[in-house]
């Protein structure tokens, strides 16, 4: 009965969305994929699992108990900033990374606006039929939500997410991450230029679609 109640088992109940492939969900919660597959077979031998036209959870009162276990567990252990940006593939619900995000997401973690870990926001666009719901999720892990970036002396602690609302989600998926589509990302980080400049010509030449007028360039190491 306890053979399968690792961390990374629990990470894979919680993330495992009908459908799903091995890859898919080692993305989601960055992990490696052979490791995943290993975890998932022993879910499976112990019944959590089935593959089923891809993977299915065999019962989802289990992600619910596995769920309260977590928010329990943050009470005593906050979430890393890590963790944090994973934590929303276990909320059931559409989301997409934007602003700020979207341009470290597309870069694939090449460029990283400074950000202090004392003070460190995340940027997420989410239905606005959901919005409460988001709130209502995230502060069962202790992590305040608003529509715009607070005050780091207004909070208790280092990490706040930055909910953006919007009738409609456009999603593409980077590294198993949702993020907005590049395009729009490209429009945000032409409007902050000063802080993006060199984001615009790092994704100018990892995207062949991508036409930036950054003139800058990286001196070589």
């Amino acid at each position: 009965m306890y053979e399968v109640c690792g961390e990374k088992e629990l990470k894979v109940i919680l993330a495992l969305d009908s459908g799903d492939s091995i890859s898919g969900v080692a993305r989601k919660i960055d992990e490696n994929r052979e490791t995943i597959r290993r975890v998932v077979n022993c879910l499976e031998a112990a019944g959590y699992v089935a593959y089923d036209d891809g993977l299915q959870l065999v019962d989802q009162t289990i992600r619910d108990a596995g769920l309260e276990f977590l928010t329990a567990l943050a009470d005593i252990s906050p979430p890393s900033i890590s963790e944090a940006y994973v934590l929303p593939q276990f909320a059931g619900m559409d989301y997409a990374f934007t602003a700020i995000d979207a341009v470290y997401v597309w870069t694939r973690g090449g460029y990283q606006v400074a950000r202090d870990p004392e003070d460190y926001p995340l940027f997420i666009a989410v239905h606005e039929s959901e919005l409460d719901a988001w709130a209502e999720f995230f502060d069962r892990f202790g992590i305040p939500t608003a529509e715009e970036r607070q005050p780091a002396e207004d909070l208790d602690g280092a990490i706040q997410v930055v909910l953006e609302p919007r009738s409609q989600i456009d999603t593409e998926l980077v590294d198993g991450r949702p993020v907005i589509p590049l395009q729009e990302t490209v429009a945000f980080a032409h409007e902050y230029y000063a802080t993006f400049e060199s984001a615009l010509d790092m994704l100018g030449r990892m995207y062949d679609e991508v036409d930036t007028d950054a003139e800058y360039r990286m001196e070589p190491a």
